[in-house]
């Protein structure tokens, strides 16, 4: 069973996002507010946005004829996450933006080495990286591939909304809470990947036991030890499972849940 190794960089990583007026003035709430209660300033996803809409993604084959498909599945699944985010954004007072793509083997992408991650977002450069080999991705056929290409879209949207900028603040004053920030901020990541998945699940053409399967290994991604970042197994499942089944990205703020719920 394979897991995706990286889903963010370093906080040192910093953040730009959108200059609509709404949120400028978000934006200078959180900067007035203590970084203790910046993040309740104003939702980044408001209620009144609604649930992200039902739409269609046909999931490409991830080979074929023993050939590896796996940019053209990527581009596909980034693809239908442009037009549904997209079309959410329009709602909300925050101007959407595409992330780039990028697929990398070797070297080192956003200070990374490519060898040690399966995926992962560039906050300075707003762009998705995927390497095209290893276990998360390579003969794989089940819905592995597909949740870690949403959960890295998910920095992207946290990126766009000015979360990411309001956690950089709280880790940067708030030395002995940094581990619990990273683990808001990457549950928050599994949920709205989940948002996203539950909204073109549809079309997607899996059985029951497939997406159990899903739940399975998203359970048993967690990590342990002092330094964890993504959160425990339990949590990170119930988190994704959260967000599959609202798809509401207003489920997500797991920067007010109660601190067991984001160990």
């Amino acid at each position: 069973m394979a897991f995706s190794s990286c889903h963010s960089p370093h906080p040192s990583k910093l953040t730009t996002v959108r200059s609509t007026p709404f949120l400028l003035s978000t934006l200078l709430a959180l900067t007035l507010l203590s970084p203790r209660t910046a993040h309740a300033a104003a939702p980044p996803f408001p209620e009144s946005a609604g649930k992200l809409a039902a739409t269609s993604c046909l999931e490409p084959p991830l080979s074929s004829g023993g050939i590896p498909r796996t940019r053209e599945y990527l581009d596909t699944v980034v693809r239908c996450m442009n037009k549904s985010w997209s079309a959410y954004f329009s709602g909300t007072g925050v101007r959407f933006e595409r992330p780039g793509v990028r697929y990398a083997e070797q070297g080192s992408v956003c200070g990374v080495p490519v060898a040690d991650v399966d995926a992962l977002y560039c906050h300075d450069a707003k762009t998705l990286v995927f390497s095209l080999t290893g276990r998360w991705i390579e003969g794989r056929s089940d819905l592995y591939p597909f949740k870690v290409a949403a959960h890295e879209y998910a920095h992207h949207l946290q990126t766009l909304t000015g979360i990411r900028r309001s956690y950089e603040a709280r880790y940067r004053a708030e030395a002995g809470a940094r581990a619990e920030l990273r683990r808001r901020f990457e549950l928050q990541a599994d949920c709205l990947a989940g948002v996203f998945m539950g909204s073109v699940r549809g079309s997607l053409g899996r059985t029951g036991e497939e997406w159990a399967a899903l739940g399975e290994v998203v359970r048993g991604s967690g990590d342990g030890g002092e330094g964890r970042s993504h959160g425990k197994g339990v949590n990170r499942g119930r988190w994704f499972k959260r967000g599959l089944t609202t798809t509401s990205p207003a489920a997500c703020d797991t920067w007010s849940a109660p601190a067991g719920k984001v160990s």
